[in-house]
């Protein structure tokens, strides 16, 4: 059931495949070869299926995709069309038959068409004959045909009489140049002749039958090696046997030849060994070989008649015998610095001289060193490699290197290991180096000419294993050469020139150079140091040296303000920072730096920064006076904490409140023109000191207030107790206040020339009540006569405080003008008792004085109000 499903679909598919191609048609001749340049002719038969509906005028012909001119078409009947073509050069093509209906294009049937050449003859036979084996012929055809060509080889066999045509013995088809007989199809005869021929649809060509001998095409298979062997006791020879092939020619003279070569280049050889075929196994002596040296051998033969020689022989190998070593090695040696007490590494290395012809095969070294001055202490170490590590004290040493093999010793190769506190001298003076092309040329002086040996050493920078040095001995010269290819490019590398003297060496001169430059494969990166307002410090690093790629002649600081053109400074190669002038303030800076070397310059990242707005002067300038000013005010403050009582007494002095005053209570009715009781309450106790007046000074000329204050100072000095006044106390009946007076006139003396004062509240705690004294009433002062004004006591009695007494202080008998200098010109002062003193302080005992502290003029802290106030609070 499968296989039917499978056989419906594919119907199906070649059904819809070409639904416009239908092959009830055909075209002949079909396929057809022509030969390049002819006529072709074609003709398309319609089938039943096309009639009556259409005929032959309905076809059209297509070559490949192009249409065909109608003038090539010719109807035959009803439903033949033909088409001819001249002069056909297409090597292939595709000719098409469609029928063409109302507008629409079918296709009939196709077909492929070719067109060659006939065949050429047949030229240049020639054989190859392995005798009992094959014969292979070939030759050469000639014009390519573009057809499909047949070739037969004919093997005849030629008639002793000159008449008779020859005979075939063997044919051999072939599609291409060569075809070949088998064995057992391939008798050896010498009367052979062999012809081709060659055929195609168009035709064929056969070539004359060419005579050729077998044993002139004969070609064998390449001898066998057996051995190759040394002689013992023979110098420079070996011994090479081989074996034939077994199908050769029998009887015929044969030539062999033999080519050796060493291990050195341009170095083979070739000699020639003859012989006869009948010969199965053969050998041959090579001499003059070179000692101890290893050879390879190949060997191929030819028949003397026959033009071909074998293949070569698979290779052997073999050495001459051993030889000593006739050449001692290079040594040299590099010795690391000590790196514990007494013991330092010398890093030993050699290397056989490359003599040619080489000098004999090395099997191993014999090292030996001892120190300078005990030869008693020789070591000995071997070794088959061409280096060694010697742990060696501070002493001077002499070390020697042989090589050797199973025949003997090489010469002694001698060193010498300067001691660790030898100096060597500085022999070489001056040392330059170039390159050219192919070259890497040194050449230096010398201080002593009689030195005539030198090593050149060289290695990479930045090689670190000792053993990685190159080195070669320069004899008789003062220059050195070596081929660049001995360098690497863009490398730098250390080279030094070691005179030698004896079997000492003399102090290096080294240097330093590149065989070839290329830019440096990164730049430096840049960085800012310290900025400033007009200037910045930018920094980079060294190029790592195996990305430098030649020798940093200079760096280029390449800085750019934002918006800006481009600046740019060159320091030298040993300048790794630089310090940028000239900038604008406040301003961003874009900044990169350049490495230059001979081959170029690489830039390295780019780096920005943008200047200061100040710099330090700027800040000093700035900062200095504020800081100055700063330490003023709190110096001054601190001035102010710590003697700030002081300046309250000189800048700010009490004045006292008389409404706060202890000494008397201010009658609340007081008149309302009174200017001094306008500032008072009962409960706030404050004073309006706008409406404070002061009267005209109206005390003596000065001449008399001067007499007046010496007066008061003697008595004072002279007492030192409050001698001044004589106060009597009395106390009233009913209880009332007392109010107290100077009775004596002399009172006057013993107060401030300037200034007359209450004591307030406070003023009495302070002072311990020491100026208060009790007294029924106040005696009126006595006053100087002359100038002075005088004061009665009146006794007033307010009708609203009951039995209550007040001062009553009258003018002055001259007017009294308003002065405001006299405010604090009052020479006497009054004592105010008020009710609201302490009760321990009204109860004091009568005959109790009390010493009034003097009072100084001027002082802080002293209460004080003026005369004035008291004259304008007389009572009604």
């Amino acid at each position: 059931m499968f296989h039917c499903l499978i056989w419906v679909f594919v119907l199906l598919c070649s059904s819809v495949a070409d639904e416009n191609y239908i092959r009830d048609a055909d075209i002949f001749p079909s396929s057809p070869e022509i030969e390049r340049g002819s006529t072709l002719r074609l003709f398309c038969v319609l089938g039943k299926h096309y009639t009556p509906h259409r005929n032959a005028s309905h076809i059209i012909w297509k070559l490949n995709h192009e249409l065909i001119a109608q003038e090539n078409y010719n109807i035959v009947n009803e439903t033949v069309s033909s088409i001819t073509i001249h002069n056909f050069t297409y090597s292939k093509a595709h000719v098409k038959c469609f029928t063409k209906y109302l507008g629409k294009e079918q296709l009939l049937v196709h077909t492929e068409v070719k067109s060659g050449f006939r065949p050429d003859i047949p030229e240049n036979i020639s054989c190859i004959y392995y005798f009992n084996d094959q014969l292979t012929c070939n030759w050469t055809s000639g014009r390519e045909t573009n057809l499909s060509t047949n070739y037969t080889l004919y093997r005849k066999m030629m008639a002793v009489r000159s008449m008779t045509p020859p005979s075939t013995m063997g044919i051999c088809e072939s599609k291409v140049e060569s075809c070949s007989f088998y064995h057992p199809h391939v008798p050896y005869s010498s009367s052979f002749c062999f012809q081709v021929k060659a055929e195609n649809i168009l035709g064929e060509a056969s070539s004359d039958c060419v005579p050729i001998p077998m044993e002139k095409i004969e070609k064998f298979k390449p001898p066998e090696i057996l051995s190759i062997k040394k002689i013992t006791g023979i110098k420079q020879l070996l011994k090479v046997t081989w074996k034939m092939p077994e199908k050769i020619i029998p009887s015929e003279d044969l030539t062999c030849e033999l080519q050796y070569r060493s291990v050195y280049p341009n170095s083979s050889k070739f000699a020639t060994v003859l012989m006869n075929s009948s010969e199965k196994i053969a050998s041959y002596n090579l001499t003059g070989l070179w000692d101890s040296t290893e050879y390879s051998v190949a060997i191929r033969c030819i028949n003397n008649k026959s033009k071909f020689w074998s293949e070569w022989s698979t290779e052997k190998t073999a050495s001459t015998e051993e030889k000593a070593p006739s050449e001692k090695v290079d040594l040299w040696r590099v010795i690391e610095p000590s790196r514990s007490a007494g013991h330092r590494s010398v890093h030993l290395m050699w290397k056989p001289v490359n003599n040619f012809p080489p000098s004999g095969r090395v099997l191993g070294y014999k090292i030996q060193y001892l120190p300078e001055k005990n030869a008693a202490l020789q070591m000995t170490n071997n070794s088959t490699d061409k280096k060694i590590i010697l742990l060696l004290n501070e002493d001077a040493y002499i070390i020697s290197v042989v090589a050797y093999n199973s025949a003997g010793n090489s010469p002694e190769a001698i060193l010498r290991i300067p001691s660790t506190d030898e100096k060597t001298p500085q022999i070489i003076e001056t040392v330059s180096i170039f390159t050219t092309n192919e070259e890497v040329v040194m050449e230096w002086t010398a201080s002593k000419p009689e030195v005539t040996e030198y090593v050149v050493e060289w290695f990479e920078e930045l090689e670190t294993d000792p053993f990685g040095r190159s080195w070669q001995y320069v004899s008789n010269s003062t220059n050195w050469k070596s081929n660049k290819k001995n360098f690497k490019p863009f490398v730098c590398y250390n080279i030094s020139v070691y005179p030698l003297y004896g079997n000492q060496v003399a102090a290096p001169y080294s240097i330093q150079t590149y065989v070839q430059e290329k830019k440096p494969s990164e730049g430096p990166v840049a960085d800012t140091g310290i900025l400033g307002k007009n200037e910045v410090m930018i920094k980079w690093k060294e190029i790592s040296k195996d990305k430098r790629n030649g020798f940093i002649r200079n760096y280029t600081i390449f800085y750019k303000p934002e918006n800006g053109e481009e600046l740019n400074e060159t320091v030298n190669s040993d300048v790794l920072h630089y310090r940028l002038k000239s900038l604008q303030a406040n301003t961003q800076y874009t900044v990169y730096i350049m490495a230059n070397n001979k081959a170029g310059g690489t830039s390295g990242e780019p780096k920005t920064f943008k200047t200061l707005k100040f710099n330090k002067e700027d800040v000093v300038f700035f900062a200095l006076p504020i800081g100055l000013s700063m330490l003023f005010l709190l110096g001054l403050w601190i001035t102010c904490v710590l003697k700030k009582h002081t300046f309250k007494k000189v800048c700010w002095p009490d004045i006292p409140n008389p409404a706060e005053s202890v000494a008397v209570e201010w009658p609340l009715d007081a008149s309302p023109n009174n200017s001094f009781l306008k500032g008072v309450t009962s409960e706030a106790r404050t004073i309006d000191f706008e409406d404070i007046s002061v009267l005209e000074h109206c005390f003596p000329e000065e001449s008399q207030e001067g007499s007046l204050l010496m007066n008061y100072e003697n008595h004072v000095s002279e007492n030192h107790v409050s001698e001044c006044t004589d106060v009597d106390t009395k106390g009233t009946n009913n209880g009332d206040k007392t109010i107290l007076h100077n009775e004596e006139n002399e009172v006057a003396k013993c107060f401030s020339p300037s200034m007359a004062y209450i004591i307030n509240d406070q003023d009495i705690r302070s002072q311990m009540h020491l100026a208060l004294i009790t007294a029924k009433e106040i005696q009126p002062m006595e006053m100087l006569e002359h100038g002075f004004c005088e004061f009665q006591q009146t006794s007033i009695k307010n009708e609203e405080n009951d039995n209550k007494e007040v001062l009553k202080l009258e003018d002055c008998s001259e007017k009294a003008l308003f002065n405001p200098y006299l405010k604090n010109s009052v020479k006497t002062r009054e004592f105010l008792i008020s009710e609201n003193l302490p009760q321990h302080s009204k109860n004091e005992p009568k005959s109790q004085s009390t010493m009034l502290p003097p009072f100084q003029q001027n002082v802080a802290g002293q209460s004080y109000v003026t005369l004035d106030m008291f004259g304008l609070a007389t009572a009604h």
